[in-house]
């Protein structure tokens, strides 16, 4: 199992937006969780995890229980789309939505293996855990061990799929 290191909010670059507004309240903690996702799915590699089956190989995450963390509790579907689909958001107050609309970069297509930097779970693991300066994937301080490896083997899944706008 890959050792959990959590940061805070000031070493993960969490800060004023450029117009000096700072995220308060429910957002802020919706925002942090959700865009962790974000960012480790918009890195990743379909290479490195094409000979891998739905679970690891050591048996430690579970497809289906990712699919359940992705588009529930880890929030990943706020940004990438029901089931990863970038083109199915889930139903969002709208000043989340607007957040959203306006990342740079925008959320990555997790079904789109050649646009997909992260090319190992741990790396993948690690941006999920820490997030990622520059992106709008912010820490998961809510995930634990188990849940980060069900969706990393969830992930897999997505990429061995690839893209179908809205149908599997």
């Amino acid at each position: 199992m890959l050792p959990l290191r959590r940061r805070s909010t000031r070493e993960a670059g969490i800060g004023p937006l450029p117009d000096g507004r700072q995220l308060k309240g429910t957002l802020l903690a919706v925002t942090l969780v959700g865009l962790s996702c974000c960012l480790l799915i918009s890195q990743q590699t379909a290479a490195s995890e094409e000979a891998r089956g739905a679970n690891d190989p050591g048996g430690h995450g579970h497809a289906e229980a990712g699919r359940k963390v992705f588009n529930g509790k880890g929030i990943c579907h706020y940004c990438h789309g029901i089931d990863g689909y970038l083109d199915k958001p889930p139903p969002l107050a709208p000043d989340t939505a607007v957040l959203i609309a306006q990342l740079n970069p925008a959320p990555a297509d997790l079904r789109n293996p050649g646009t997909l930097r992260l090319k190992s779970d741990k790396a993948r693991a690690n941006a999920i855990r820490e997030g990622h300066t520059g992106t709008g994937m912010f820490p998961a301080t809510t995930l634990n061990d188990q849940e980060i490896m069900d969706i990393l083997a969830y992930l897999s899944v997505l990429r061995r799929q690839g893209v179908s706008h809205g149908k599997p």
